[in-house]
């Protein structure tokens, strides 16, 4: 029988043939991540494990709204804004998911720029993105103030109707707003990195990887593409349903 050879870092890995490539592909998952660093594996694991929460999240959401007998606020009045005069729906609410998908596009050229290791453009591309992040937190909370101020909305109470609306708008929003709010804290770190040059260096410290490696600008990437995801599933079922 043919025996599997062992993948280098020049070359691709090569499975065994036969019998023995179908024996080996089940009985080792280790095979898996042959060549995929880990900290971009663990990266995957921990989105999983996320994509489970949102979605028992939004599920309950839509469980308690199709289930609750009282009136449940109309999404495009509870979040208009008036400007000059005119009540606009959804308007903060179409802003901020442009912001928020604006900084995926920022967040993808970094990582290409990453790979190319031009530090310069990828320190800036991670700022924008981080900054676009920092505008889309800022924006909620705005958001926040707006619907417990001006209209007394509450976890545990709404005065416009159904008192589930206020627990699982604050619930959803609050947990997806703690994760937009980590990744800026992250993406800020991973670009004074990328700037004093220790991915070029390997210098010791928190999130170095080896040496030349680019590896965490991506694993960067792939949270913040996951982040937006959510909102828009966020988005369509909470703003728009």
């Amino acid at each position: 029988m043919t025996q599997g050879t062992r993948a280098t870092a020049a070359e691709p890995l090569r499975l065994a043939e036969g019998i023995q490539g179908i024996v080996s592909d089940w009985s080792s998952d280790q095979r898996a991540f042959k060549n995929v660093p880990w900290g971009k594996a663990m990266m995957w694991i921990f989105l999983l494990s996320d994509t489970f929460i949102f979605s028992s999240f939004l599920i309950s959401y839509m469980t308690v709204r199709m289930s609750t007998t009282d009136p449940w606020p109309n999404p495009s009045e509870v979040f208009a804004l008036t400007l000059f005069g005119h009540k606009i729906p959804l308007i903060l609410i179409a802003i901020m998911t442009f912001v928020l998908i604006s900084s995926s596009g920022t967040m993808a050229m970094a990582v290409n720029f990453g790979y190319r290791k031009d530090r310069v453009k990828t320190f800036v591309l991670l700022l924008v993105t981080a900054a676009l992040g920092a505008t889309f937190v800022g924006m909620q909370a705005f958001e926040w103030t707006k619907l417990i101020v001006d209209e007394g909305i509450r976890p545990w109470g709404n005065p416009l109707g159904a008192a589930q609306f206020g627990s699982t708008f604050f619930m959803i929003t609050g947990f997806h707003g703690t994760h937009v709010s980590i990744g800026v804290i992250f993406l800020l770190i991973v670009a004074t990195k990328v700037i004093r040059g220790d991915l070029d260096h390997e210098r010791p410290g928190f999130m170095t990887g080896r040496k030349g490696k680019y590896e965490i600008v991506e694993i960067m990437g792939l949270y913040w593409h996951f982040v937006d995801l959510v909102w828009v599933f966020i988005f369509a079922v909470f703003y728009l349903w």
